[in-house]
């Protein structure tokens, strides 16, 4: 038996036409071939499966029993090899796919809702499932672990990457703390508080302590927390600030209890992006699902 290898899959075609259409002359007509084309076709393709294939009887060709087994298994083989070269088509109302994306709680506080709302009522049987940041996740996209990533930063190539927003930063300050009624802050008076650090990588809340190192004048943690939701909760009470995306502390904030300062300007705002392996480029589904991202939070 030949291997797939050592066949002229150039033979697929014509051996499909010959088999339907038991005839020489029409099965050229049928693929715009010449007869003497389709003749070397039908010797080659008798040369390689070991087998007449059509037998010229009174009435005609015949079919060998072979070449009438073949001829059932094209009809199955070939709308499946046709989807193969044809690309997949996706249309949400019938998927059922499973979505992996993967971000900090505050990016996933900013996609969930209303996008969610969405994804749901487009594609009712897909599954959208979040995992949380880690050192590695950008590793984890480029092995095939997450599909989507939601992050601020540039993210390492391969890695695609669409921007969707910018969030400058603002303090979380307990309404008693001196600096509580300040219109801003100063750098200065921002480095003496003491202060709640959400570990996004590595111990260090990504934009926030980079820009602080880069200006030679990083802060000192008094906590470290593994999410923004957590740093908000560890404010009232405490003489701590949190430093958190501005849309974020205003969400969290609670008169009378704690209050929101614009941060120092040096720390300046950041560039929140998803991102995805070029894999994914053509994927149907995955393309449906980044424009309905891109559309909710352009409010489209």
């Amino acid at each position: 038996m030949p291997r797939i290898e050592s066949v002229d899959l150039n033979l697929l075609a014509p051996l499909h036409a010959l088999l339907e259409e038991r005839h020489v002359s029409r099965a050229a007509e049928r693929l715009h071939m010449g007869q003497p084309s389709m003749s070397r076709a039908l010797q080659r393709l008798r040369a390689t499966l070991g087998d007449e294939l059509l037998v010229r009887g009174p009435s005609g060709y015949q079919l060998t029993p072979r070449a009438e087994r073949i001829r059932a298994e094209l009809q199955e083989a070939l709308p499946r090899l046709e989807h193969v070269f044809s690309g997949e088509a996706f249309d949400p109302a019938t998927a059922a796919r499973t979505f992996r994306l993967a971000g900090t709680d505050y990016t996933v506080s900013v996609l969930t809702g209303t996008l969610l709302g969405r994804v749901f009522a487009q594609s009712p049987a897909s599954t959208v499932l979040f995992s949380r940041w880690h050192h590695g996740v950008f590793a984890d996209a480029e092995h095939g672990l997450v599909d989507l990533l939601i992050h601020g930063g540039t993210p390492p190539p391969p890695l695609r990457t669409r921007v969707l927003f910018e969030e400058g930063y603002s303090c979380l300050i307990p309404s008693h703390h001196p600096l509580a009624q300040r219109a801003a802050l100063s750098l200065e008076d921002y480095l003496g508080c003491a202060h709640i650090v959400v570990d996004v990588t590595d111990g260090r809340q990504g934009h926030v302590d980079r820009r602080l190192e880069a200006l030679g004048s990083p802060r000192r943690a008094s906590v470290t927390v593994p999410y923004h939701a957590a740093a908000a909760a560890a404010v009232p009470g405490s003489s701590l600030v949190a430093t958190l995306p501005t849309d974020f502390a205003v969400q969290q904030a609670v008169p009378g209890v704690t209050t929101v300062v614009p941060a120092p300007p040096e720390i300046g705002a950041m560039s929140y992006a998803m991102s995805w392996h070029p894999r994914l480029d053509d994927d149907a589904a995955h393309r449906w699902l980044r424009g309905t991202i891109v559309a909710t939070l352009d409010g489209a």
